[in-house]
């Protein structure tokens, strides 16, 4: 018995594991490419120039590689690429790529709850968690491991580190530093992000020292500068230390919570 609804829409040049189901009035486009296990439910649209990995479930009303919602697209072919094991729930849109041949990517083991939006060119990590209403511009990176709870704003061209955790409601407007907690409006540091690190089996002394790195940072009063030189004479070396540094380097010592209008050089 065929897996795929006759009320459902399949493009002949579409191609389907042979176990893929496709509910009734599912709409799969042309130069896609759904694998194995995947379940497309009632109202989900995949648009062309997508392409989903095994075991993945997209729930009633999504829009999976969506045309751009940038002026800068003129019809270049961009991607949607959509890893093993995801989870798309209700009324999720993803746009694709506005370059030729680029890529807007969610990563596998991710749950991307109802109601979200991630924009053009994006890049969700593994095992990320992105909360009900959750807003992501174009151009962004949120690492893997990380959480945006319900109602988060990441806006165009930030990008977060991994095992973040961005509080409800909370307005993203510059890069976030990996393992922090990060919540208020405006934005600002509220922790390290100890829960989660623990169920990743990252040991104590490790999450101190991060914690320890953001204290120098957030709440010792001294400028970022000041702030990363302690951490290189105070905390003791460590794949998370020089993560932390590495990323601030990286990101031209722009990150939320800090007044960049003096960095203290």
């Amino acid at each position: 018995m065929s897996l795929i609804s006759p009320l459902a829409y399949v493009h002949p040049d579409a191609r389907l594991a042979d176990d893929v189901r496709v509910d009734a009035f599912a709409y799969i486009d042309a130069n896609v490419e759904i694998g194995s296990g995947c379940h497309i439910m009632s109202h989900a649209s995949v648009i062309g120039g997508t392409k989903i990995g095994k075991n993945t479930k997209l729930y009633d009303g999504c829009v999976i590689g969506a045309d751009p919602q940038d002026f800068r697209w003129k019809g270049e072919k961009g991607c949607c690429v959509v890893g093993d094991n995801v989870r798309l729930y209700q009324h999720v849109i993803i746009n694709r790529s506005i370059h030729e041949g680029a890529a807007t990517v969610i990563g596998s083991n991710s749950y991307i709850m109802a109601q979200t939006h991630v924009g053009h060119d994006s890049k969700i990590g593994e095992y990320c968690v992105l909360g009900n209403g959750v807003k992501v511009a174009g151009d962004c990176a949120v690492g893997d491991y990380s959480i945006l709870s319900s109602g988060a704003i990441v806006h165009e061209n930030c990008q977060l580190g991994r095992w973040t955790l961005i509080k409800g409601g909370c307005r993203v407007n510059n890069n976030v530093p990996p393992y922090a907690i990060m919540a208020h409006n405006p934005i600002s540091y509220y922790g390290v992000n100890a829960y989660i690190m623990r169920k990743g089996n990252i040991s104590e002394d490790r999450i101190d020292d991060i914690a320890k790195c953001y204290r120098h940072i957030y709440q010792c009063g001294t400028s970022l500068f000041n702030a990363m030189r302690r951490i290189q004479e105070d905390v003791s070396e460590s794949p998370e230390r020089e993560e932390i540094l590495s990323f601030i380097r990286d990101h031209g010592m722009k990150i939320a919570g800090i007044n960049t209008d003096y960095l203290g050089y």
